[in-house]
């Protein structure tokens, strides 16, 4: 996505309370402590760490166990394309389940072995239709054919009769859940006339099958509720009224149907565990941190649950026993730590936990962890021969403060082996998408290309980014473009002030809201910036709302507000109105299905820059979506930035010239 080699890591556990607060990891704070470590055994240029190479390391998605705990389910591109792929639990040669030129995702394994459900969509469109594989025949097939309405996320209940998954017509801005029963081959509305600025998610089964559990979410994604409705009627409870405006999520029903494992920040702001007894409505707070805690799933037995805690952008694994209140750290490697598993990350006998490892130097795997031993196995491994994780770079955590002063900014950097502290070097600003997301320690396989080339990189998560509280994530509302693009202006601040840089050489990048705060930064600050990349941008917001899908477009209302009333703001960040301060040359990318951020955005900048004689380069990838899922278009893509930013932004002594 090889021969696979099993080997298996004793960890250890440390045991504490569960309202103990996680332990805070050091940042560097001053731009002069980033060094450049020296390695004999990496060059600039380095074949191994070419795009080709890199874009060619497997790509390891959702997975989920088979009903006796001997295979697992995985989506990977192996063969270049998002499919579903077969595994032993105990590792091995995986072999291909599922064949097709478009992407798959969400494997779910029906109770009874028999099938695996799971959902793909058509080059990219996110029109998803909801399929089924026999794991032993590959028969596929297509249960829903609904070209125009979007099924995501099958769910099997425990007995395999039925499947529930989310639903939304194309042109709706509403998901809703159903049934699928797959003995009489009908449909059943569980949920029908949720408002327009509100959605359904995450259908949980009880393990009777009479209820389902799932969440409610607010257009504006600063509030939502959980809800448990009846399948027989398809009458839905509330189980988390309250004022103000918090989010709750369901995680997973407890075994007797009496509790939902929850994730909420009702408690302190931050995102924690608790268990939410359903009669009663009343919730035990199971971790009251300030850091990003995600709930699990319980054990099949109901005696223990698991859940993950992201701490400045790695995660860890964390096991608590419901009996005696005792949680155990799983000292797992550092990075980005994930339960994988769609029904569950227990295997169905409860020894084992199915879970992803991501690190800066290693792409995501599966990896199964032994409860009684606690040993871990690696399942899949993605690198291919002759990528060497001990030739990528680790990144520095690094805190900056914000240009008005009311936040501490968060960010990872990147420095080349062997780099010359000389004011001579060439950086790159990469930032994220979302905006509520975050960039964390995994493995990036565009950014260690980069580096590799004698650039470094600095990834900052700007105010509205996730992991760092309520407060934090909701700061940027109303304001979209304006401090969080001033986060992103100190961020290049931080890394001129390293001493590595030359201030005319940072380059400003990113995808999807980093590619609309690219065209902000190039527009707003044309004076920071030797190149620009915007990454399937928008860049209009009058435009953006008027063509976008439904369900974001009601998203864009709730934080941006109307663009008649608001118009004045919305012209002020709209960076097409602001092209002729364009100096940077620009290169953008886009998908020519993509339903967030059609290609029409980056085309408005294309069209601009062109007519004023500006310098900028142009590709759409027709049969892609807001993601290019397709390798070849990875492996084309990454390859037209590297070769735009060495032609217009070259780094140290790589023996390029400078484009005019």
């Amino acid at each position: 996505m090889r021969a696979l080699i099993r080997f298996a890591i004793v960890i250890c556990m440390s045991i504490f309370a569960a309202a103990q607060t996680l332990p805070v990891p050091q940042a560097i704070t001053d731009p002069k402590q980033i060094a450049s470590k020296p390695n004999a055994n990496v060059e600039q240029n380095q074949q191994s760490l070419s795009i080709e190479k890199l874009y060619m390391t497997r790509q390891v998605g959702r997975a989920s166990w088979s009903p006796d705990g001997k295979t697992i389910v995985f989506v990977s591109n192996i063969s270049g394309r998002n499919n579903l792929w077969l595994v032993a639990a105990e590792g091995g040669w995986p072999t291909q389940l599922t064949v097709s030129d478009q992407r798959q995702t969400a494997p779910a394994w029906s109770p009874d072995g028999k099938w695996i459900a799971y959902m793909s969509d058509y080059d990219g469109d996110e029109q998803w239709d909801v399929f089924i594989v026999s794991p032993k025949t590959g028969q596929v097939v297509d249960l829903t054919h609904t070209r125009e309405i979007a099924e995501e996320y099958p769910r099997w209940s425990a007995d395999g009769r039925y499947l529930a998954y989310t639903v939304k017509p194309k042109t709706a801005s509403v998901f809703e859940i159903d049934v699928y029963d797959m003995l009489m081959r009908d449909v059943k509305h569980i949920t029908t006339g949720t408002p327009a600025d509100k959605l359904n998610e995450n259908p949980i089964w009880s393990h009777d099958g009479k209820w389902i559990a799932y969440t409610q979410e607010q257009a504006k994604g600063t509030d939502s509720n959980i809800f448990v409705a009846e399948v027989a009627t398809g009458q839905s409870s509330l189980l988390t009224p309250h004022d103000g405006e918090q989010h709750y999520r369901c995680n997973d029903f407890s075994p007797d149907g009496k509790k939902l494992l929850i994730t909420s920040n009702a408690a302190n702001g931050y995102a924690n565990v608790g268990l939410l007894e359903i009669a009663s409505k009343k919730i035990s707070w199971l971790t009251k941190d300030k850091w990003e805690i995600s709930g699990g799933n319980f054990s099949p037995d109901g005696k223990r649950i698991v859940w993950t805690a992201n701490v400045e952008g790695n995660s860890d694994i964390y096991s608590h026993d419901l009996i005696t209140s005792k949680t155990a750290a799983l000292a797992l490697n550092k990075g980005v730590n994930q339960l994988a598993g769609e029904h569950s990350a227990f295997s169905k006998d409860g020894s084992r936990l199915l879970y992803n490892h991501n690190g800066a130097s290693a792409p995501g795997d599966l990896w199964v962890y032994q409860l009684a031993t606690g040993k871990s196995q690696q399942v899949t491994h993605s690198l291919v021969a002759g990528v060497r994780a001990e030739d990528m770079v680790e990144p520095f955590l690094v805190h900056y403060p914000s240009r008005d002063g009311k936040w501490t900014i968060s960010a990872f950097v990147y420095v080349p082996y062997n780099m010359v502290r000389n004011g001579q070097n060439a950086a790159i600003v990469y930032v994220h998408g979302g905006p509520t997301s975050q960039t964390v320690n995994s493995f990036n396989r565009f950014i260690q290309h980069m580096v590799n080339q004698g650039y470094m990189v600095i990834a900052p998560n700007y105010r509205g980014s996730t992991g760092y509280g309520k407060e934090f994530q909701q700061a940027n509302l109303f304001d979209m473009g304006g401090g969080d693009l001033q986060d992103v202006l100190a961020a290049a601040d931080f890394i001129k002030q390293t001493g590595f840089p030359d201030p005319k050489k940072i380059v400003l990048m990113g995808g999807s809201y980093g590619g609309y705060l690219t065209m902000m930064g190039v527009t707003k600050a044309p004076a920071v910036w030797g190149a620009g990349v915007p990454i399937v941008p928008f860049v209009n917001w009058f435009t953006e709302i008027q063509n976008e899908d439904p369900v974001l477009q009601q998203s864009d209302l709730a934080t941006m507000g109307d663009p008649e009333k608001n118009k004045a703001l919305f012209e002020d960040r709209s960076p097409i109105f602001f092209v002729d301060q364009i100096k940077a040359p620009l290169l953008l990318l886009a998908g020519g299905n993509d339903p967030r951020c059609p290609k029409e955005e980056a085309q408005q900048v294309v069209d601009a820059v062109k007519k004023r004689g500006g310098t900028v380069e142009y590709k759409v990838y027709e049969n892609e979506g807001h993601g290019f899922a397709r390798v070849e278009n990875q492996i084309d893509a990454y390859q037209r930035v590297s070769g735009f930013l060495k032609a217009h932004v070259p780094p140290a002594d790589c023996n390029c010239s400078l484009t005019e």
